[in-house]
């Protein structure tokens, strides 16, 4: 009777042996998931922020901001300011075109901000294409922001340096 007790002793302690180890890996499992999770997350966000970075740098280009051959040759990074403030009155029509919250063109040389409407422009600096009023991340790249205007009758095309940055939210 005595051995048949040390053997279910035994066994007892194999079973919670097995069961602790069990539960050992379980837990190790869990926390190797957990950090490769993370890592998921993480590279979501470089991804996100890469395309936000590559959509500011094709917003330039595109045929709703380019300059194209208006301004005398095929310019690269050059947002017209004509389309910019059309886009803006129209805004509503491309919210989701984009997949970001906030679009804003601004000049950089002018010392206050004012923001562009019909009646103010081109005596303005900052046109607010999209925004939805929610914080997100900024992200920037700086092109040329042209338009024609005219001096004694004569029309020349007036470039200005400006800034296009686009806000996307973290998710």
């Amino acid at each position: 009777m005595k051995e048949n007790k040390k053997a279910q002793l035994k066994i007892q302690q194999m079973a919670f042996m097995l069961m602790a180890i069990t539960i050992f890996f379980i837990l190790a499992g869990m926390f190797a998931l957990s950090i490769k999770y993370s890592d998921v997350k993480k590279d979501a966000e470089v991804l996100r922020e890469k395309n936000s970075m590559l959509l500011v740098s094709k917003i330039a280009n595109s045929p709703e901001f380019s300059c194209g051959l208006v301004f005398g040759g095929d310019k690269v990074d050059c947002v017209d300011a004509d389309k910019a403030m059309v886009l803006r009155e129209n805004a509503i029509k491309y919210k989701d075109f984009w997949g970001v919250e906030n679009i804003q063109i601004k000049i950089i040389n002018s010392d206050q901000e004012k923001l562009c409407t019909l009646q103010n422009y081109p005596d303005c600096n900052t046109i607010q294409i999209l925004n939805n009023q929610t914080k997100g991340v900024p992200v920037s790249n700086f092109v040329s922001l042209c338009r024609k205007d005219s001096f004694e009758r004569e029309s020349y095309d007036k470039c200005d340096v400006a800034r296009v940055t686009v806000s996307y939210t973290l998710r």
